[in-house]
């Protein structure tokens, strides 16, 4: 081990002189490197991110930081082999007992024992600085990286320390996307003008539903309680396809969806209702997780109000030959505002939602009485 501190003392005194940058083929992503060959085919690499951070080393005494890292790793190789772990880390803290001194004010060495291919030295000294050593037995390879330089454990204990604040922060807010289809429920008779029932059906397939939504979440109670209240502004897009060869037909007094008569000859490939709404929802969650700290299991329950933009009738068929698609704009006698109940329950990464609208879609007495049902799943 004592040679790999020569080496690594006549690394930082040629970084420290060498004005240009060499680059090398497996440096990280938006680095400088810095590569040294020695005479005993060791190879030494440098990554600094600019020259103002390489600076920095400046403040550092090398032959005083040199005997500090000898005498830090030392401890931790004593510990280490003392140890039946694979990994051992410990951390020193130099400015505490050198006040007012230029020294780290952070040191922490992690030793990987491995009986085949040598040791395995991770040395970080504070936030800015670290570097890694491998003792092999055919070649010595020394890496320092100026910058923060972590183990895969400190990796997955900060990823963990994130996690943990990020979940129990009280404010959360996402970007969601919903997709599922309607179906028409409660639906009453339809009599036409002749006093006749009238029946109509949906394309389940074609009937789509697409929401998306910025949904905000409050968390309800003290640190770690499950409870949110959720909401945010929706953009909900509700297609109605009708089957039968059946269209939407508007009259002076009512909209009535009735089977298509002329031309004779005419079959509708398509023949839908499309609308768009403004909704806000308010519902209430229950969030838990289970003791990896994992999403595990949710569910929500409220309500939510809209308001209708814009509505269209969409018809695709043949004609002598020819693909004819006609596309009217109106309100159809359509509710303007709507309400209803939602629901959402989730487990792992997966969500499904339910919305049932308690309105009609039609206004009374102008049009074929059904409340929507929409379902399917939440993305995002």
């Amino acid at each position: 081990m004592k040679r790999l501190f020569s080496l690594l003392a006549i690394l930082l005194l040629s970084a420290l002189a060498v004005p240009a940058l060499v680059h090398a083929n497996n440096r990280p992503a938006k680095f400088d490197t810095i590569v040294v060959k020695m005479p005993n085919q060791a190879t030494l690499t440098l990554f600094v991110k600019d020259k103002a951070q390489l600076r920095q080393m400046r403040a550092y005494k090398l032959d005083s930081l040199m005997v500090m890292l000898d005498k830090y790793i030392t401890q931790a190789e004593v510990a280490s082999k003392n140890s039946k772990d694979e990994q051992v880390t410990m951390e020193f803290y130099p400015a505490k007992d050198n006040p007012g001194k230029a020294v780290p004010e952070q040191i922490r060495v992690t030793v990987h024992n491995r009986q085949k291919s040598g040791d395995h030295v991770e040395v970080r000294l504070g936030p800015s600085f670290g570097m890694v050593i491998d003792d092999n037995d055919n070649d010595d390879n020394v890496n320092i990286h100026i910058g923060r330089t972590e183990s895969t454990e400190n990796k997955d204990s900060l990823r963990k320390v994130k996690s943990e604040e990020h979940f129990n922060r009280a404010y959360h807010s996402t970007f969601t996307m919903d997709l599922g289809l309607n179906a028409l429920v409660n639906r009453k008779p339809q009599l036409d003008a002749l006093g006749q029932e009238q029946t109509y059906d949906l394309r389940p397939l074609g009937s789509r539903y697409i929401s998306f939504q910025w949904r905000q979440s409050l968390r309800l109670g003290a640190k770690g309680s499950p409870l949110y209240l959720v909401s945010g502004p929706e953009l909900a897009f509700n297609n109605y396809m009708f089957d039968n060869n059946r269209q939407i037909v508007l009259t002076d007094t009512r909209t009535e969806i009735t089977t298509v008569t002329t031309p004779a000859n005419r079959n509708l490939e398509k023949s839908k209702l499309a609308t768009t709404t403004i909704n806000l929802p308010l519902m209430a969650q229950l969030y838990f997780r289970d003791q990896k700290g994992h999403d595990a299991f949710r569910i929500a329950a409220g309500g939510f109000a809209g308001y209708r933009l814009s509505s269209h009738t969409k018809l695709k068929y043949q004609e002598d030959g020819d693909t004819k698609k006609d596309k009217v704009r109106g309100n159809y006698n359509l509710e303007d505002f709507q309400y209803g109940l939602q629901g959402m329950i989730g487990i792992r990464g997966l969500d499904f939602f339910v919305k049932y609208n308690l309105n009609e879609l039609f206004k009374d007495s102008r049009g074929p009485q059904a409340q929507t049902l929409s379902f399917g799943i939440t993305f995002l």
